[in-house]
């Protein structure tokens, strides 16, 4: 334990404390007004993110952290993680059919209330996803390039395609796109053909592309009063509709605008008065450009990209393909969160209720996230000791 410890990469565990603590006092500033205004006290979602990263940092993360990594890789385990991040989804839908509207929140069934804490299961999902990918594709590391390649992605492709399935059916766009990002990033780096990845991906993105176009044009009758919809129209003319969806991001450009370069002063943001709706998920990146400015917010991301560069490395240097697979998951998921996000908030993507990693309120992505570094950090100090060792062998 003692030996783990001292082969710490700080350059992630740095970044990430930075952004949990960030993320504390974000949400403290961007909810304290509202809470106030509704006669609630103002530290009430400060605190309870506080408890979130205590709990995510120092059981989750630092737990992780402790575990043998062969645990990880262990096909039992996997199996389990992976049926259980299922049933949880499938729960979702089992509750959307018979509660419908009333067990869902902006639009969506996604997740399930257990009164002390609201638990996301498509947060556990992405991380389960990965482990699987990553301890299937080690499986069969040099079988891609055998003319096997179907075969061997058939059953992942499938299980990631029900997976995605059961996310739509929430309904939940973001969250599959970030499940088919994370299947299409690992398969690529798994051994697949580099031109069958770029086409796989071109091919998804044009389809993509097609689909929304066709909406926008068709414009169906049916789809018109859905939340999906709605947003995607409030995406296309935001102030046109402000009043009927594009409140939003109207007031997310306000926002951004009256912080200027340097920001008008933690705590003093306007737009989370009551303008900015839920504005400590979501458009949490909004407030804090009010607050901090752009440069501020900039510095943010930096920090964000910085931990990300950090956990590519490491699975740029690792020995296992499980290891280096799993290193490119989470990255994946940080970098395809933070994406959405920050394009939302600038009106360059359709807003898809996806939160800004480690900073946003909730305690499912808070929990998942810090599991997921804090295996990525075991996997970096297996990596010290083993190179250590072979170093003090050579001699």
């Amino acid at each position: 334990m003692r030996q783990k410890f001292q082969h710490l990469d700080y350059k992630i565990l740095v970044p990430y404390l930075l952004l949990v603590v960030f993320g504390i006092i974000m949400v403290y500033s961007a909810s304290s007004d509202i809470l106030l205004v509704n006669g609630f006290k103002p530290a009430t979602y400060g605190i309870k993110q506080a408890i979130y990263a205590v709990f995510a940092v120092f059981l989750f993360a630092t737990v992780t952290f402790l575990l043998r990594l062969e645990i990880f890789k262990n096909t039992k385990f996997v199996a389990w993680f992976l049926g259980i991040s299922m049933m949880l989804l499938l729960y979702l839908i089992i509750l959307k059919i018979f509660k419908g509207s009333d067990a869902a929140v902006n639009g969506a069934v996604g997740w399930i209330d257990l009164k002390v804490i609201k638990i996301q299961p498509l947060e556990i999902a992405k991380l389960a996803l990965v482990l699987y990918l990553a301890y299937y594709l080690d499986r069969h590391d040099g079988s891609f390039n055998q003319g096997y390649i179907i075969q061997n992605l058939s059953r992942p492709a499938i299980l990631a395609g029900v997976m995605m399935f059961l996310v739509v059916l929430e309904p939940d766009l973001g969250g599959t796109a970030i499940l088919a990002m994370i299947v299409i990033v690992m398969f690529s780096v798994s051994g697949v053909p580099a031109k069958k990845a770029v086409l796989c991906l071109l091919a998804i993105a044009i389809g993509v592309f097609f689909l929304v176009f066709l909406i926008i044009k068709w414009n169906p009758k049916f789809l018109q009063d859905s939340y999906q919809y709605r947003r995607l129209m409030s995406f296309m003319h935001p102030f046109e509709l402000e009043q009927k969806g594009g409140a939003q991001l109207v007031n997310s450009y306000y926002a951004i605008h009256n912080g200027g370069l340097f920001g008008v002063g933690l705590g003093n943001s306007m737009q989370k008065r009551g303008y900015l709706p839920e504005p400590y998920t979501d458009f949490i990146l909004a407030v804090a450009a009010e607050e901090i400015g752009v440069i501020g917010a900039l510095a943010v991301l930096a920090l964000l990209f910085y931990l990300m560069w950090s956990i590519m490395d490491v699975g740029i240097h690792a020995e296992s393909q499980f290891d280096a697979l799993v290193c490119f998951g989470v990255t994946t998921i940080i970098f395809t969160e933070t994406l959405f996000n920050v394009g939302a908030v600038l009106g360059l993507l359709p807003i898809t209720g996806v939160t800004l990693p480690f900073i946003s309120y909730g305690g499912s992505s808070l929990i998942v996230l810090s599991t997921s570094i804090g295996l990525v950090l075991n996997i970096a100090a297996n990596e010290r000791i083993r190179k250590e060792e072979e170093a003090i062998n050579e001699h």
